[in-house]
């Protein structure tokens, strides 16, 4: 599939514009046929844009919208099949009832999450069922008082998050499990930034409080600092104590979800065709595909012809989380469903069509789109491109995640950054933390169409990868001026040329020397690459960067030279810095400028 990037808008031809519906997914013939002319002219029009494209050849939207500019057509996208029928099944909505809401439990690691999730379902088994959960669907509802709640059991909030990053919106309540004897953790803090982002309200249960020594108002303190203050202290968070272990304030727990939700007034149509979205799904040996889904508008029954994601089928049965068979599932039900023509993924929608042509039909469109391009819900926020979306109108916030080698670097810069914010548009710095940027830093800024911002760190492996697979921005800083700076360059249209760094060179220390009165110079061993003078450097020591400068001075012997090569050895003169130590490496790098032109 072909597309154009970075592109900047050009002038229609003919002065007023011709209005035009095209879909987001077409090849170059028909775009010509469209715009009334020959394949040849859009394959030269292509060619201004570096495109290389043949007459089958797929171009998405954005690229078929900027030849149609040039041409003098305005273009809208046209709503895919999929799309116009829950859209239709919208307007419809007449008889809109009150709904279960639907909860995600999230929380650090060894905090009770899968214990406290277990304590809810265990005290809601009938006795005569006791013990007869069958199966694990990774959804169940409870019943509370004769009023119902949905539970997700996800495995965390990176999965919650992957759901959302897919334009899947599940969770009407987050519930954060937080150890009593722990505290908040680098997860917890994580988890909040996850739900947040989602703009779902979190309820707090305070776990294992069977503990000796706990400390409740160390936590709420806590929890305070991370801008959720509970009601006790005047704020809005509910704040419910429990023990997952000893199956203490569990009831109190889910009066307070219901006490939210009564809040939240959810309330979906079960008189719709049914409609939702994916949890979780699988191949079953003797069943097949098997997909566990949440309804999350109208009634799903068996016999109703579904299209989810890019598979279909007539539902040959329906089971709840009991291993029952159900012949209904009503809004903010979830049931595992057999029948589909392939296993979906998490975060797909479901539409039940009114017959299997129909459903085929659009599933077989979805899939054709599907090999033609990777589908990405969002397009993520590239920082080169803000003040044009500003202008544009279409960026009213700029979300920041913001991570940093310590935990004393990030206030500060939280503060400036805030303070950047313009009448145009918003900046949110939605999560902070400590340490590597890692995936779940990813899955985040994809989700919530943001910017990673690392200062003195830097991605994993696997974040790095995931953010060049998925298209988000991560910008690397060890100068708070130079990330402030940036920043603001960006949101008033005044970036400078983006310079991307490139590694030449390692060496360790391994002898440190009088190099004069006052000074001292590194005897060092180059590993890899080489050492040129007034190269770039970072001396890294325990991992950890703790000097940015240049090589002012690079001696073999008693020779000045100008560079030194692998598996050699020399001396190394920093200005102004004495403090080597023996197994400091010195990294040498230099900055590349990028041509913006050939993106």
């Amino acid at each position: 599939m072909t597309r154009i990037a970075g592109r900047k808008d050009s002038p229609a031809k003919g002065g007023s514009q011709r209005q035009l519906e095209i879909p987001a997914l077409l090849t170059v013939k028909e775009l010509a046929g469209m715009l009334g002319v020959s394949g040849v002219e859009i394959i030269k029009l292509l060619m201004n844009y570096r495109i290389m494209a043949n007459l089958n050849q797929a171009v998405d939207f954005d690229t078929a919208a900027v030849v149609a500019s040039d041409l003098g057509y305005e273009v809208v996208e046209k709503p895919t099949p999929q799309a116009e029928a829950i859209s239709s099944k919208e307007v419809k909505e007449e008889n809109p009832q009150p709904r279960p809401p639907v909860v995600t439990v999230m929380g650090h690691i060894d905090h009770g999450k899968t214990k406290l999730l277990d304590a809810i379902r265990q005290t809601n088994v009938v006795a005569s069922e006791a013990g007869g959960i069958t199966q694990h669907i990774g959804a169940y509802q409870i019943e509370v008082s004769d009023r119902k709640i949905t539970f997700l059991d996800t495995p965390g909030h990176e999965a919650f998050t992957a759901m959302r990053a897919r334009g899947a919106k599940v969770t009407d309540v987050a519930v954060l499990v937080v150890a009593a004897d722990d505290g908040v953790m680098p997860q917890t803090r994580e988890a909040i930034s996850h739900a947040r982002a989602a703009g779902v309200p979190i309820v707090v249960a305070l776990n294992k409080m069977d503990k000796p020594g706990i400390n409740v108002d160390r936590i709420k303190q806590q929890l305070a600092e991370e801008g959720l203050v509970i009601e006790e202290w005047g704020g809005d968070t509910v704040f419910v104590p429990v023990s997952a272990k000893m199956k203490q304030g569990i009831s109190d727990l889910l009066e307070n979800i219901l006490v939210v939700a009564e809040i939240l007034e959810l309330k979906a149509d079960p008189d719709l065709s049914a409609s939702g979205v994916v949890i979780e799904a699988g191949l079953d040996k003797t069943k097949g595909a098997l997909a566990t889904v949440l309804v999350q508008k109208g009634t799903l029954k068996p016999g109703d012809a579904v299209v989810v994601g890019d598979a279909w089928g007539k539902i040959k049965a329906m089971f709840n989380d009991a291993g029952k068979r159900v012949k209904k599932a009503e809004p903010s039900t979830p049931v595992k469903i057999l029948g589909l023509s392939g296993v979906p993924h998490a975060g797909d929608d479901f539409v039940v069509f009114t017959n299997d042509r129909e459903a085929r039909s659009t599933a077989e469109k979805r899939q054709q789109e599907k090999q033609l391009r990777l589908l990405k819900p969002i397009r993520p926020v590239k920082l080169d491109d803000v003040y044009a979306q500003i202008k544009a109108g279409q960026a009213k916030d700029l979300n920041l995640i913001l991570k940093t080698d310590v935990q004393g670097s990030i206030e500060p810069i939280r503060d400036s950054l805030q303070r950047l914010g313009t009448d145009e548009v918003r900046l949110k710095v939605i999560h902070t933390g400590s340490g590597a940027i890692t995936e779940g830093d990813v899955l985040l800024a994809l989700a919530s169409k943001g910017i990673i911002v690392g200062f003195h760190t830097a991605p994993t492996v696997g974040a790095q990868r995931m953010a060049e697979s998925d298209g988000v921005d991560i910008r690397l800083y060890n100068i708070i001026y130079d990330l402030i700076a940036d920043i603001e360059r960006a949101l008033k249209g005044m970036k400078e040329p983006t310079y991307a760094e490139v590694v030449e060179g390692h060496a360790e220390v391994r002898a440190i020397f009088a190099a004069g009165r006052h000074a001292k110079a590194a005897g060092v061993y180059v590993s890899d690459g080489l050492l040129r003078r007034n190269a770039l450097i970072r001396v890294i020591r325990s991992k950890e960067v703790i000097l940015q400068s240049s090589i002012a001075s690079l001696r073999r012997f008693k020779d000045d030279v100008k560079e030194v090569a692998t598996g050699l050895e020399c001396g190394v003169g920093v200005d102004g810095f004495n403090q080597f130590a023996v197994g400091d490496v010195i990294e040498a790098y230099r900055k590349d400028k990028v041509d913006e032109s050939a993106h």
